[in-house]
């Protein structure tokens, strides 16, 4: 790594702590105007203590709130930014891809405060969505603000994003772990660095805000004999069934509101009905819901409370999410997923007192599992779980059961929670971390002889990748770069055609595919006689 990298790494990690340190804050802030709006929503007083819409007394009247905030949020979408909708993530990893990472500076401002809205009036979402979108819209404006590379405004946008998520959880490599798998698919000092330093930031301003203690404290779980891990695994994997129908399922919500005869901007408050509805007869299912996830890990949570927050739970956030109203993932999928491992596992306890499971660890197997499958950032789930608990002895079985979870949504879905929206655009997103094959071959390595017809403007030295050639030759628009002797700069021991960057490229993708897929080769074969004949016209 070069001395011009290593100096762009260290202002990029200058950047990102600052960032981090306004995120930390930013953070505090949508949850205590989460608090106000739910005090005032609900309760009529002017407050920013902790509340929740459960202990409520409006009787049917709670069905007009949640609407009205939705009213709210669906004008600032139609007047202000259509993009305050949505998950968070998936509109993050939306402008890494399309847009250079640029957000819009409105997003800064709007995506709170419409999220405080729609939760603090009783939408099922948790605060960590929308801060984590505030926090990458931040990252995405320093970053136009400073006139950096698209490559470092990416790291810088997800190094606000990610630590968001450290501020509201307190989860540092959690956060890392989600920069890696969902937002950059990529590692090296260049990106990690910065984006660890912001989560650590994050995680450190959790600490002086909110407090040390476990965001998601729970009773110290017994380390799991062989066969209570077997049945932990199975557990994941059935969760991970659930996860793959509940993704396919929130998508076929939006499809459905699609197709309603009226403006887009109502559609939140059509969804909002299914909010009040549901709230009215549990009301546990409506706002932020972090108590909900702390008592599915104590396992002494009522079985009607249990069995509400895993169907109805997930009614009322996947229908009000389908409708396109500013909200967010993580909690809601915990949620569902805590609730759906407590309930197999008093089942499995009740049929087979002997299988050496207890509730809360498979509450906790379920909440880490759903998010595993649905978003397939199975790493970010595991870590994820035990920084929130402190459970030690919960990692194998979280080990096993994310894994399971992974495994079975793999075969299940296409994409993921997070791309299946951008996928649908016609956008192909990440779905592995590799390592780039061009930047793994000196030049002194692919150099052929100079020919003596050939006419080169531009030179590169024999130990540059081959990435830096290409590089070049699309920058100058060139077929062919003449390569020099490193230490003697008159000295040239040949050149480097597009041709021979091409052809090594093409060899070492054939020797990653195990098999050639018949249907795969005929539309290569297809694709080239088209060609062909397109030239030969």
């Amino acid at each position: 790594m070069d001395s011009t990298v290593k100096r762009r790494v260290f202002l990029l990690s200058i950047q990102v702590i600052a960032n981090a340190l306004v995120i930390g804050v930013v953070a505090k802030g949508l949850v205590y105007l989460i608090d106000l709006i739910t005090n005032i929503s609900f309760y009529g007083r002017f407050s920013f203590e902790a509340a929740s819409p459960a202990g409520n007394h409006l009787g049917w009247l709670v069905v007009i709130v949640p609407i009205v905030g939705a009213i709210l949020v669906g004008l600032m979408a139609r007047f202000g930014s259509k993009a305050i909708g949505g998950h968070g993530i998936p509109e993050a990893m939306e402008k890494i891809i399309l847009a250079d990472s640029r957000i819009p500076p409105a997003i800064t401002f709007l995506k709170p405060l419409s999220a405080a809205i729609s939760i603090g009036t009783g939408g099922p979402f948790g605060a960590e969505g929308p801060i984590i979108a505030t926090g990458g819209a931040f990252g995405s404006l320093t970053g136009q603000w400073m006139h950096i590379s698209a490559s470092e405004r990416k790291i810088v946008l997800a190094a606000g994003a990610c630590a968001g998520m450290a501020a509201i959880f307190g989860s540092p490599v959690a956060a890392v772990l989600l920069a890696i798998e969902l937002l950059l698919f990529e590692f090296s000092p260049r990106s990690v660095i910065p984006v660890a330093l912001a989560c650590v930031t994050g995680a450190g301003m959790h600490f002086l805000l909110f407090g040390h203690e476990p965001v998601f404290g729970m009773p110290a779980i017994p380390a799991p004999s062989s066969g209570a891990l077997a049945i932990y695994v199975l557990l994941g994997a059935f969760v991970g069934v659930i996860a793959a129908g509940v993704s396919r399922s929130i998508y076929w919500i939006e499809d459905m509101f699609e197709k309603l005869p009226i403006h887009w901007m109502w559609w939140p408050a059509l969804g909002a009905i299914a909010i009040g509805v549901i709230g009215y007869f549990a009301p546990h299912t409506m706002g932020v819901g972090y108590d909900n996830i702390q008592h599915l890990l104590t396992g002494t949570t009522p079985l009607t409370i249990v069995f509400s927050l895993c169907l109805l739970k997930y009614l009322s956030w996947s229908i009000s999410l389908g409708s396109g109203t500013s909200g967010g993932t993580l909690a809601p999928l915990f949620t569902i997923g805590g609730a759906l491992g407590a309930l197999v596992g008093t089942v499995i306890i009740a049929w087979f007192p002997q299988a050496g499971i207890n509730i809360p660890t498979a509450a906790l197997i379920g909440m880490a599992a759903m998010f595993a499958g649905a978003s397939r950032a199975w790493l970010t789930s595991i870590v994820f779980a035990l920084e929130t608990t402190g459970q030690i002895n919960g990692l194998l079985p979280l080990l096993g059961g994310c894994v399971a979870a992974y495994f079975v949504s793999f075969f299940l879905m296409k994409g993921s929670i997070m791309t299946e929206k951008i996928q649908r655009r016609g956008v192909k997103t990440p779905d592995a971390y590799e390592p780039d094959i061009l930047r793994s071959v000196a030049v002194r390595q692919l150099v052929i002889p100079v020919k003596s017809d050939t006419v080169a403007k531009y030179s590169i030295a024999a130990s540059e990748d081959a990435g830096v050639a290409a590089e070049l030759m699309g920058k100058y628009n060139v077929d062919n770069l003449i390569v020099k002797d490193d230490a003697d700069d008159n000295k040239v021991i040949g050149m480097i055609t597009a041709r021979s960057l091409l052809t090594f490229y093409s060899r070492q993708r054939q020797k990653e595919q195990h098999y050639e897929s018949p249907t795969r080769t005929r539309r290569i074969m297809a694709q080239g006689r088209k060609l062909l004949r397109t030239n030969h016209k």
